[in-house]
């Protein structure tokens, strides 16, 4: 009994918050977008930005990571309204994984239908040159636990049929997504190839011997985050859109040693592709959505 008791607070949580965010802005996003390591400059491009502190918002978790702002952003982007996560938490920060994905819930309740995760990432495929933008087609979560453990919340769905105890995960990052991301990049000339991003909990980096048996795996891509939010962001209903920048060879690709502020330099120099990539999707993802809603 006590454990459903926790289920219902966290909804409760939720929902304090989102009530809390309304107060302090009246966008209604339909798009949300949570900003990896490195990344969080990109939220300059939202228009009539309102900008709420982590620390302001009832129950939010606390970013602890260089390189994580920690602030949510509402705003516009070409017109659409997004609800922007400058940062986000890990669970090698500590963290349970219901605080992980906290903000993934309440950009749900706060009408987002749509998810843009982005991340840094190691290059297990050795053609992953730094600064490499790669489209996420699939995951392999390796962290060791999965965030829709414990009591179903079904108050979380978004749709009629979403939030079931069991739930499809054989399109986790939307085909339909994936299509706009592809003909987008192609028409700037970007190089956008799809990979399969690898999950470990962290916070040290992969040994060589680990990168070559997730390379056995058929992964391409290793991180610590992003796969718990996109696991509840398809419970809920959302579709989801994954990007990683690659900011370092995995261990053992090359003989570079691993470093954070090399991640972060990284993010930097990537930042105006990136950019320009998800400002033309972001109004491409929500046409979409009305298409499909329609």
């Amino acid at each position: 009994m006590q454990a459903r008791t926790d289920a219902l607070d966290i909804f409760s949580r939720a929902q304090a918050a989102a009530i809390h965010i309304c107060g302090r802005s009246p966008i209604e996003p339909l798009v949300g977008i949570i900003l990896g390591s490195g990344l969080g400059t990109f939220a300059t491009e939202v228009h009539d930005a309102v900008a709420i502190p982590y620390a302001d918002i009832p129950h939010f978790p606390q970013s602890t990571v260089v390189g994580h702002a920690g602030q949510l952003i509402l705003g516009t982007i070409a017109g659409v309204p997004v609800a922007v996560l400058q940062g986000r938490v890990h669970a090698y920060e500590g963290y349970p994984l219901s605080d992980v994905v906290f903000p993934t819930r309440v950009l749900a309740l706060l009408g987002c239908r749509s998810l843009l995760v982005t991340n840094a990432a190691g290059g297990i495929d050795p053609g992953y040159a730094p600064g490499s933008l790669v489209l996420i087609a699939d995951h392999i979560n390796l962290t060791g636990a999965n965030a829709a453990v414990g009591p179903n919340e079904r108050r979380f769905a978004t749709r009629p049929g979403t939030a079931e105890r069991f739930f499809d995960m054989s399109s986790a990052y939307s085909p339909a997504l994936r299509a706009l991301a592809i003909a987008e990049a192609r028409r700037q000339g970007l190089d956008l190839p799809e990979g399969i991003y690898l999950a470990v909990l962290g916070p040290s980096f992969e040994t060589p011997a680990e990168i070559r048996a997730f390379r056995s795996l058929g992964a391409t891509l290793v991180g610590m985050s992003t796969v718990h939010e996109v696991i509840v962001a398809r419970h809920m209903g959302l579709d989801v859109l994954g990007l990683s920048l690659v900011t370092n060879p995995a261990a053992g690709v090359t003989a570079a040693v691993i470093d954070h502020h090399d991640v972060l330099e990284i993010g930097r120099r990537a930042e105006a592709r990136f950019t320009a990539l998800l400002t033309a999707l972001i109004p491409q993802i929500a046409n979409h959505f009305s298409a499909v809603s329609s």
